[in-house]
């Protein structure tokens, strides 16, 4: 199987808005695997078209791109072309984010602050197993058999906290939703950094990522 993965072709999509993220990429490609070609796009929406017209073999695709975002595009690239294997290339957190990635299709999921080496086993794993997973990834698959609301780091919130981190995605700072539930702002705070040391995060920015992405799945 090895010699047979050697001799031929890979065909690899890097899709990414950087560049330098895709330039680098290929470079440990070029190291770790023999005989391979290698399609670039910064689009998401171009990704499914290239996966058609190219006959690509792995997609290596970040999370988040200007013009949409992946965890939409995977299922689609799997419709067009079930063989492909899609591995995730994200600076999101892993222990928050992975397995929304696999609900979708994803074949392997790797951090952005990854050392070399550790991207150089996820490309090689990638071409000869068909996936790529962290060990704390495997653990959260096994804790989703008994937890299967793990998939949402919302579940991990209160009623009232989830109310509240909506109105904080909704453009309300901490005396409007006092005001409007009849609390104190202090006890808002305390609220919002409950809900901060929940999901993991430390910004509205972040929060409001969460919300859109993982809001009523």
């Amino acid at each position: 199987m090895e010699q047979e993965l050697e001799s031929k072709e890979i065909v690899f999509l890097l899709a990414d808005d950087h560049s330098i993220i895709r330039q680098g990429m290929e470079m440990i490609i070029d190291d770790v695997v023999p005989n391979y070609k290698v399609y670039h796009t910064s689009s998401s929406q171009q990704i499914v078209e290239i996966i058609e017209s190219k006959g690509v073999d792995i997609a290596i695709i970040d999370a988040h791109f200007p013009d949409g975002n992946s965890l939409h595009i995977i299922p689609l690239i799997k419709k067009a072309k079930p063989n492909v294997k899609v591995l995730v290339f994200s600076g999101l957190e892993e222990d928050l984010h992975v397995l929304k990635f696999i609900k979708a299709g994803a074949n392997g999921f790797l951090s952005k602050l990854s050392e070399e080496e550790e991207v150089r086993q996820a490309i090689h794993n990638i071409v000869h197993k068909g996936e790529h997973f962290s060990e704390m990834s495997r653990n959260l698959l096994v804790q989703l058999v008994y937890n299967p609301d793990l998939i949402n780091p919302l579940s991990r919130l209160t009623k009232r906290e989830l109310q509240i981190a909506e109105m904080y995605a909704e453009g309300l700072g901490n005396l409007e939703i006092a005001n409007n539930l009849d609390v104190k702002q202090n006890t808002v705070s305390t609220i919002k950094k409950n809900i901060f040391e929940k999901l993991k995060i430390e910004n509205l920015v972040e929060l409001i990522d969460i919300i859109n992405t993982h809001h009523k799945i």
